[in-house]
């Protein structure tokens, strides 16, 4: 392929893709697929010479797309989608074009600079404290790994890194059964090790950690030798929404000298509305937070918004500069990849630069001011259904909510939901019982598009009946 028709390329991509989006209401939300369906179609040995782009792309339609489940459908009730939107996908085509390894300043000192600025744009829009300054991660998964190893790190007092785990005393980090699964990755990455993952039970409505807990399981922890390092909160847990009361956590850490680490991947997005923000009171006292725009914000993955209060504790942990990465005679920049755990970096600030500009802050407020709204009317929707339990009540745009009948029926009904194809939703465990949960976070999902879903659980359920 030359450059000509890649331009006539380009512009036939295009046109797929618009078209792609404005009829994807017509496809079945999952893909219809067994295991091992699209490889069984796929030779075995690679082609030894090049094929036509026109045959490559008539094997994409055929044998991709019928394999992929659509995260943009405004069906996608399931986990939380992975948002894209014009503005941004268009920026995703320029950062391809350039390929710019943005590891240091010289290396892309545009993309650095950008960096900065449109993470402070979003520091201000979330009301975050000017002292929080942010990185783009890949996720949150290594913003929290990040975060795993700066409480390490802090800990050890910066030794960790150059004498090893294996001759220090144990370290602890507490957290609750309410955070996502890659807090246990990062205790594994880390060397913390997930048995000094220490789990705090939760309280109330909004499945808090337990403070009074927290401080006696730190005091025994003390008292039996180990060393405490952290703790990680969250802010809209993925399976119920559970948030941690933010400031009575940073009261106790502050007693300790623990750092903390706030996880609001998905609920950070709502803070852009000043209104939600009682949600995570208490979090200019944290050390570390993180979000992911491609949740609520219409940014597509990758891309995780990650914000310290502290820098240095991150160049600390992370920062190594062989001479081959120094930028002589230069001052007054930052270098990313210290800040990450890769050295290799995109260009994805410019793609949130173009969404920030192209829709501006308060179409972001409103379309997640809509989704709170249209969740809590399918909420009560599904009350209103004969026998049908609301097991943990919305969190801003999710809830729980179980049928009648045992822990079988609930798998039975999300699996004849989503082999209907109009929606698609997950099912989770909340004190041993299993339930199924439901999250509004579609970027172009309109009030009818949401109110359908209830249509379509009741319509499956009596079809099950």
């Amino acid at each position: 392929m030359n450059w000509d028709s890649f331009a006539q390329w380009g512009a036939r991509f295009a046109d797929w893709g618009a078209e792609y989006h404005k009829t994807i209401r017509a496809r079945p939300v999952r893909a219809r697929v067994k295991p091992g369906d699209i490889a069984a179609q796929l030779p075995a040995k690679p082609p030894e010479t090049g094929e036509p782009m026109e045959q490559i792309f008539a094997d994409f339609e055929a044998i991709i797309m019928p394999g992929m489940t659509h995260h943009q459908h405004p069906g996608f009730f399931a986990y939380f989608p992975t948002n894209a939107t014009p503005p941004s996908i268009l920026a995703e085509y320029l950062i391809a074009n350039l390929s710019a390894q943005c590891m240091i300043w010289q290396t892309a000192p545009a993309a650095n600079e950008l960096e900065t600025v449109v993470l402070d744009w979003l520091r201000q829009a979330l009301g975050l404290p000017e002292e929080f300054q942010g990185v783009v991660q890949g996720s949150a998964s290594e913003a929290t790994l990040v975060a795993a190893l700066t409480m390490r790190e802090r800990a050890l007092g910066w030794t960790g890194n150059s004498t090893g785990l294996s001759t220090r005393e144990r370290l602890r980090v507490y957290t609750t059964l309410e955070v996502h699964s890659s807090i246990d990755r990062a205790m594994w990455v880390s060397g913390i090790g997930q048995d000094n993952l220490v789990r705090i039970p939760t309280q109330g409505p909004l499945r808090s950690m337990d403070t009074d807990r927290l401080r006696d399981a730190i005091e025994q922890d003390i008292a039996a030798g180990y060393r405490p390092a952290g703790i990680i909160a969250c802010v809209g847990g993925t399976s119920t929404g559970a948030v941690d009361q933010i400031a009575d956590v940073v009261a106790v850490a502050r007693e300790f000298d623990l750092y903390v680490h706030v996880d609001a991947a998905w609920a950070g997005n709502a803070m852009l509305c000043p209104e939600f923000r009682t949600l995570w009171t208490g979090v200019e006292g944290a050390d570390s937070v993180v979000f992911n725009p491609q949740k609520w914000m219409g940014g597509q993955f990758d891309g995780s918004m990650h914000f310290v209060r502290t820098p240095e504790e991150l160049n600390n942990t992370l920062s190594i500069e062989p001479e081959y990465l120094k930028t002589h005679g230069k001052e007054g920049f930052r270098n990313y990849s210290e800040w990450s755990i890769s050295l290799g970096r995109r260009f994805r600030a410019l793609k949130y630069w173009f969404l920030i500009r192209a829709y501006g802050l308060e179409e972001f407020r409103n379309r997640i001011r809509n989704h709170v709204i249209w969740s809590g009317e399918v909420c009560e929707a599904i009350r209103r259904m004969d026998g049908f339990e609301i097991v943990t009540e919305p969190v801003l745009s999710l809830f729980t909510f179980r049928c009648p009948g045992d822990d079988m029926m609930q798998q039975h009904l999300v699996d004849a939901i989503n082999d209907d194809g109009r929606i698609y939703i997950t099912q989770g465990l909340h004190k041993g019982r299993k339930m199924i949960r439901f999250q509004v976070g579609q970027f172009d999902a309109t009030r009818e598009d949401v109110l359908a879903a209830a249509g379509v659980i009741n319509d499956v359920w009596k079809a099950l009946k």
